[in-house]
């Protein structure tokens, strides 16, 4: 019975077999599951995800085209799919056809001189002498014209996507005056046109001449990079190595996001890119770590290690404040300002941070923030530092009295020890019942944070015993030892601000004479759920470029900031993007902030390590990163990697 049982199955899978092989065409191959044809203006893909699909053809198209701008926009517009039609036109009919236009051209500006109409007259004639040029270009075969029918179908998960997608794609393509229109009604056939079937459907053909029609070819999108700056690596679909120049003029800002899976090869590529750029460029780099994997870097380039833990003697004040060099908007010339009204906003939100706690409590509400911010005020308004740069000061008495040159000496600093003092002497004095719960919250919670109480988490508490050093070719502030959850995101809000106070403001607005600087924010995930900390950071991206810094942010969760909104700035205000390899359930949301095609996103979730897409401004290219075996002995972490290294 077993026997019987098993010669029919394979009698009915020779048959399957049989009958695979009898239908497998490349369509049938390359065909979806099913297409739902049922509506006029889109089409329903039915695979494993559904996905609608719309089909447009080029209705109008400009008078002039530049190259590569002609259909430039679409060809980079997401997950679309383009494809030209292109058929030449005999030299015969070339002909006949021009003859035609110009006696037609003829005709209308003859009405229009009859008519007094100059402005008309003076335009058909215009026109009827570059019909004629091109004619004669063409019977002398140093032209030919050619019919072109371009067609594109766009894609998306959702039919609110797809409308949303139609209307950006339509107003971008505006903007070189091509005009597209959906193919109502005959969306099957487009669809169809458009595959790679070289099956023209429908025809809405349009007159090219030879130099018009190489505008169409997207030639220039594979190529990427700078004539100056360091090697990054090689292009992978052309084998030339790119340069990149982290503060090239072509750029809107200087600023960088990194996103990967764990293990993608972030901290390679930014340790590759940081030596390189300060051995190589001169730039300065400051990197705020906190995993612990710059140490070594910052050893072999001759820079500084700072750590900041529970049991370490460093102290970073936030109340640090420094004057600024900035331009004078009438007079153009260089002024010192000190710009403490900012200073105590920043302040104010890493204490409001602090306030919140690892459980970011509701509790603390607006009049808690009024509550921390006039104590910050008044701290600063009782050493007497205001707006004046001179109040940042103090005259050395004991100089003069011994005789020696008159000199000025920075005033210690306010401290979270000395601002929570005043915060217990105004709880004391208060009489608004409305602000006695506030009073008593904060002096419950910030007790943790101060020194004389032996607060766990005092390391901030204090006056500044760390100076970063001007020409420093790289500074890690390492802290990797504190506690993850919510330590360490709030030493990385705290110590920005210290950054911008000591390593960014310290640069002159005037290009020639600022050093170029980079400000690197490793595991910048940490931040997003503390909204005070996400605000510092966008405020630090859009004002990074003026001081020429360069902030880099690498992270490997990129739906967290998919799924904050406040925390798009940073994404807009960086003009260069390197995607190394994705997980499956991030890859949806780079798609569709970056508008990655279809093809780019399966080959970030593919790539190997080191492989990714580097998108800078408008340009793509796929980027092969390999240190050399020296530089792999510092900008390596996977110890199974070092091992190979040293056996070979």
């Amino acid at each position: 019975m077993k026997r019987n049982r098993k010669v029919q199955n394979e009698t009915v899978s020779k048959q399957q077999e049989s009958n695979f092989l009898r239908r497998s065409t490349i369509k049938d191959l390359i065909a979806p599951s099913g297409i739902d044809v049922s509506n006029i203006d889109h089409l329903e893909i039915i695979s494993n995800t559904k996905r609608y699909a719309r089909s447009f053809f080029v209705s109008t198209l400009p008078r002039m085209t530049t190259f590569p701008e002609l259909f430039r926009d679409m060809y980079l517009f997401g997950d679309v799919n383009t494809s030209i039609y292109i058929n030449p036109i005999k030299e015969e009919r070339s002909q006949n056809e021009l003859n035609k236009v110009i006696n037609e051209l003829e005709t209308e500006r003859i009405v229009a001189a009859d008519r007094g109409n100059i402005n008309r007259e003076s335009t058909i004639s215009q026109k009827r002498l570059e019909a004629e040029q091109l004619r004669d270009e063409i019977a002398a075969g140093f032209n030919k014209l050619f019919e072109a029918t371009v067609v594109s179908t766009l894609f998306a998960y959702n039919l609110e996507d797809l409308d949303r997608y139609t209307k950006m794609l339509a107003s971008e393509m505006s903007k070189t005056l091509v005009g597209i229109k959906t193919a109502w009604g005959v969306q099957e056939e487009a669809f169809q046109t458009n595959l790679p079937l070289m099956d023209k459907k429908i025809d809405k053909p349009h007159t090219f001449d030879r130099a018009s029609m190489g505008t169409v070819f997207p030639f220039t999108t594979s190529e990427i990079g700078h004539p100056t700056g360091v090697p990054l690596g090689f292009n992978k679909q052309t084998g030339t190595p790119i340069l990149f120049d982290n503060f090239h003029s072509s750029l809107t800002n200087y600023n960088m996001v990194i996103f990967a899976k764990s293990g993608a090869g972030k901290s390679v590529t930014m340790k590759t890119l940081v030596s390189r750029s300060s051995v190589l460029m001169g730039i300065e780099s400051l990197a705020l770590d906190a995993e612990g994997e710059y140490t070594i870097v910052a050893e072999s380039l001759g820079g500084i290690n700072v750590v900041i833990s529970p049991t370490s003697k460093t102290i970073i004040n936030i109340f640090d404040i420094e004057t600024e060099i900035i331009k004078d908007e009438i007079t153009g010339k260089d002024r010192t300002v000190l710009n403490i009204e900012n200073k105590i906003e920043d302040v104010t939100q890493g204490l409001l941070t602090m306030a919140k706690g690892s459980t970011r409590s509701t509790e603390v509400n607006e009049l808690t923030k009024q509550i921390i911010a006039e104590a910050v005020a008044e701290e600063y308004a009782a050493l007497g530092i205001t707006s004046n740069p001179n109040s940042l000061y103090e005259q050395d008495t004991a100089g003069i009295m011994r005789g020696e040159i008159l000199t000025k000496r920075k005033k210690k600093m306010p401290t979270i020890g000395s601002w929570y003092k005043r915060i217990q002497v105004k709880a004391q004095e208060n009489k608004n019942p409305d602000y006695q719960y506030n009073y008593s919250y904060l002096l419950k919670v910030m007790k943790q944070y101060i020194r004389e109480y032996d607060g766990q988490m005092a390391y901030f508490d204090g006056q500044s015993t760390f100076e970063l050093l001007e020409g420093a070719p790289f500074i890690n502030l390492d802290i990797s030892q504190l506690e993850e959850r919510f330590a360490r995101p709030l030493a990385q809000q705290i110590l920005l601000s210290w950054i911008w106070e000591k390593f960014v403001k310290k640069n002159s607005e005037d290009r020639k004479k600022a050093t170029q600087k980079r400000v690197l924010v490793d595991e910048a995930w940490m931040l997003l759920p503390y909204p005070e900390a996400v605000d510092f950071l966008n405020k630090m991206a859009r004002r990074a470029r003026k001081r020429n810094v360069s902030l880099a942010i690498i992270s490997q969760r990129f739906q967290d900031f998919y799924e904050k909104p406040e925390a798009q700035a940073v994404l807009t205000s960086s003009d260069t993007k390197l995607f190394l390899a994705q997980d499956k359930s991030e890859i949806q949301y780079l798609k569709e902030v970056f508008k990655l095609s279809e093809g780019e996103a399966n080959f970030l979730v593919t790539c190997q390590r080191g492989e990714g897409l580097l998108k800078v401004g408008a340009d793509t290219a796929i980027l092969k990163i390999t240190p050399t075996r020296k530089e792999f002995e510092f900008v390596e972490t996977n110890l199974n990697q070092l091992a190979k290294i040293n056996r070979n």
